[in-house]
């Protein structure tokens, strides 16, 4: 089995402790561990697969905190470095009743943003690694560049490469400058996830058929539709398998989509994937990914935070048994 290597943001997000308030008018928040790709890593540490995290942090408490944080989730630290010449990033969030949320972020750079090319080295990966990237560190910066030495390391080692773009707007000078980032990387990939709220910004088409076939492109074999609560999609070229979500009580959707695609990525790992397999793998066993995927992100948003709300590997099978 091959081990996930997640690059890119680890960031404090600080949680409000009222709900259903703006974000200007809260007045008390809880830090919790975050950063789309160091959620994903966490979850597949925690479900059982071999974890690594690429990425750069400050060398203040938050980064201290974070790289604890990581570590007690099973998630391998060496390759996480650390500078002086920025701070480790930060995201305040508001919440609504329903447990969506609002961003303000603090990295003007963060220390994220400096890890260069130099940094990454290809003699990591192996043939059945997964690589799994986000958007948010495709700003211009040097960790733009890291993304793509380590993108065509991994692939050139017979690795699968998952990216989830994973939008956040106010990180960017103009939206078209974030959609024209996640276009230029999306060929790189073999697996993209997308959500219902991102498809139509990043291809530009509102029918969704038309849309979702519209993303393969280059190495693009499978597209993970993901709908929040009514569940996800696998999305092939010639066909398609869908789901239904699981019924919860919803505190914070903060990382649910990184617990779903953590959790995916988890069964691709158990299952030895790799570019030539994976196809047939997803389609073979759609069900039993699907549902233990939706089961990982829906129980995240039973919990406040992302890290800190992840499932155990038993409490997402419970959940599993208990619908059927």
């Amino acid at each position: 089995m091959g081990n996930l290597f997640s690059i890119g943001e680890v960031l404090i997000d600080f949680i409000p402790l009222q709900k259903g308030v703006a974000l200007k008018d809260v007045t008390a928040f809880e830090r919790a561990p975050g950063g789309a790709p160091a959620n994903v890593a966490a979850a597949v540490a925690k479900y059982g697969q071999e974890a690594e995290m690429i990425s750069k942090l400050g060398t203040d408490a938050f980064g201290d905190f974070l790289v604890d944080q990581l570590a007690k989730a099973g998630v391998n630290t060496n390759k996480i470095l650390r500078t002086d010449e920025a701070n480790t990033a930060l995201a305040f969030v508001s919440l609504q009743e329903n447990g969506e949320r609002d961003f303000s972020f603090y990295r003007n750079p963060s220390a994220d943003m400096l890890l260069s090319e130099d940094e990454i080295d290809p003699q990591w990966f192996s043939a059945g690694d997964i690589l799994h990237f986000c958007s948010v560190d495709l700003v211009e910066s040097p960790m733009k560049h890291a993304h793509k030495k380590a993108i065509t390391a991994v692939s050139n080692a017979g690795g699968l490469v998952s990216f989830d773009p994973n939008v956040r707007l106010p990180l960017w000078k103009s939206q078209e400058e974030c959609r024209h980032a996640i276009l230029e990387f999306l060929p790189f990939a073999d697996i993209v996830k997308v959500s219902d709220e991102e498809l139509e910004f990043i291809t530009g088409i509102e029918d969704v058929e038309k849309a979702l076939q519209s993303l393969f492109i280059g190495n693009v074999k499978v597209v993970v539709f993901t709908k929040g609560a009514s569940g996800a999609d696998l999305v092939f070229k010639a066909n398609q398998y869908t789901s239904n979500g699981y019924s919860v009580e919803v505190k914070d959707t903060t990382g649910a989509g990184d617990a779903f695609i953590g959790g995916l990525l988890f069964k691709l790992l158990e299952m030895s994937a790799n570019p030539s397999n994976v196809e047939e793998l997803l389609r073979l066993n759609h069900e039993e990914v699907l549902r233990f995927a939706n089961a990982s992100g829906a129980l995240t948003t039973t919990g406040k935070g992302a890290i800190s709300a992840l499932p155990t590997k038993e409490e997402i099978e419970l959940l599993i048994a208990q619908n059927g």
